[in-house]
């Protein structure tokens, strides 16, 4: 792949970013400060079962991986996000938000306010890096082009408008600053090394957009379940 269509390709995938969630109007108000307590505390319980589902997926993603340079990064995600010993990882630091939040820890693992529409986009953002050839399902992570600003700008509007959180709830975002740019610049070094043809390049391409439509799919279902 030349220099010019190489930029031409992640140009394209960086465009994505008018789909991404942040623009969603729930996480507009939320960002705003305008959400309720009931609101915040119904998206930190369904946004657990997209926490605790991101391991499988990595762990897909490496099954059906042959590159074993590849392999030996990827598998540091679901280190992050599992932990090596109990009290670690990101899974833990959500569930720890979810306190600080006023929620228990086991409301939040029995899934009591998991909503169907949730459940199901997580299921299928799963059921694809299972299913679909594994750069695609990295090219589906991808959505952490746009995730560090995200976080920054979530950071900073739960410590000035939620202040009822404790702050040491806050710290799952805090370490997103730090591994989503190394993340996805992993992601993006593979997907621009394994798709050179165009046709290649368009499943990446078609892969980001799904990606983005089950995060948009999962606010578009706690926006509904949360209305007040």
């Amino acid at each position: 792949m030349t220099a010019t269509l190489e930029r031409d390709f992640v140009a394209t995938l960086r465009a994505h970013s008018r789909r991404y969630h942040d623009q969603h109007p729930f996480h507009v108000r939320m960002n705003a400060g305008r959400c309720s307590r009931g609101q915040l505390r119904g998206w930190i319980a369904n946004r657990f079962y997209y926490q605790e589902n991101i391991p499988r997926k990595d762990a897909a993603i490496l099954a059906n991986c042959p590159d074993l340079a590849v392999r030996r990064r990827w598998i540091r995600r679901i280190t992050d996000h599992d932990g090596t010993v109990p009290g670690e990882g990101g899974v833990e630091a959500w569930l720890r938000l979810g306190e600080a939040a006023g929620l228990t820890r086991d409301e939040i693992l029995d899934h009591r306010h998991l909503v169907p529409g949730v459940r199901f986009a997580v299921d299928a953002y799963v059921n694809f890096a299972r299913t679909r050839p594994w750069v695609e399902a990295v090219a589906s992570s991808l959505t952490e082009l746009f995730a560090p600003d995200l976080m920054a700008e979530r950071l900073a509007a739960f410590e000035r408008w939620y202040g009822w959180i404790e702050p040491s709830g806050l710290a799952y975002f805090r370490a997103r600053l730090e591994q989503a740019p190394r993340d996805c610049e992993h992601a993006l070094e593979v997907v621009t090394a394994y798709c050179l043809s165009a046709d290649a390049q368009q499943r990446a391409v078609d892969a980001l957009a799904f990606k983005c439509d089950v995060l948009w799919a999962q606010m578009d279902a706690i926006e509904k379940a949360y209305p007040e």
